[in-house]
């Protein structure tokens, strides 16, 4: 499982969680993702982590959506795009 971050177009933040981030990032662009990143493409991955199950993955998805923007863009920055934090 994964929890992941995209950037859309307007560059607003969208965080979800997956099995398959290729599959899921290709949903979210093809319009058949969630509402908020439909109306807001493309969206660009700029964060994921791995979990080993749903639930943690499902908390820390909640985590991380109630954080504010600032603390997401550290979070974000601190990413080396192999799925690991620097």
């Amino acid at each position: 499982m994964y929890v992941y971050i995209v950037e859309c177009a307007d560059g607003s933040y969208y965080t979800g969680w997956t099995t398959d981030l290729r599959r899921r990032l290709a949903t979210h662009n093809a319009g058949r993702g969630s509402r908020s990143t439909r109306i807001r493409r493309p969206a660009k991955l700029v964060y994921s982590e791995e979990h080993p199950d749903r639930a943690s993955a499902q908390r820390r998805e909640l985590a991380i959506k109630r954080w504010p923007r600032h603390r997401k863009r550290a979070l974000i920055a601190s990413f080396d795009g192999e799925g690991s934090t620097k």
